[in-house]
């Protein structure tokens, strides 16, 4: 079964930092992608930022672009996202996802219905 953990939210002021990691276990599938989200209540939920395992390939959402970073330890199966120069508009609840990656580009896969999902991390920036 595949899980996914993540950790690292918090609180922190306006132009801080944090680091998410996101804990897997349970991959069976050889190529793969790892997804960030992110939703504030009353929105919808958007992707940010994506990595390839195949190649290493990154997304980034335009607004994210230059202030945070996606990496991976396949060692120690976990996946970071570096978060700098963090915005009041960056606070939500921010996922990992997981799911087979069968093209070329890891923001065209298909999350919601071939992924899994961690429960999520409160990142709340303050002005």
């Amino acid at each position: 079964e595949v899980q996914l953990v993540e950790s690292g939210g918090g609180l922190v002021q306006a132009g801080g930092s944090l680091r998410l990691s996101c804990a897997a276990s349970g991959f069976t599938f050889d190529d793969y992608a790892i997804g960030w989200f992110r939703q504030v209540p009353g929105k919808e939920r958007e992707g940010i930022s994506c990595i390839a395992s195949r190649d290493g390939n990154t997304f980034y959402l335009d607004s994210v672009k230059g202030r945070f970073t996606i990496s991976s330890d396949n060692a120690k199966n976990t996946f970071y996202l570096q978060m700098n120069s963090l915005k009041p508009d960056d606070t939500a609840v921010y996922y990992c996802a997981a799911a087979p990656q069968y093209g070329s580009h890891c923001q065209w896969v298909d999350y919601n219905a071939l992924g899994y999902w961690g429960k999520g991390t409160l990142v709340t920036v303050s002005s």
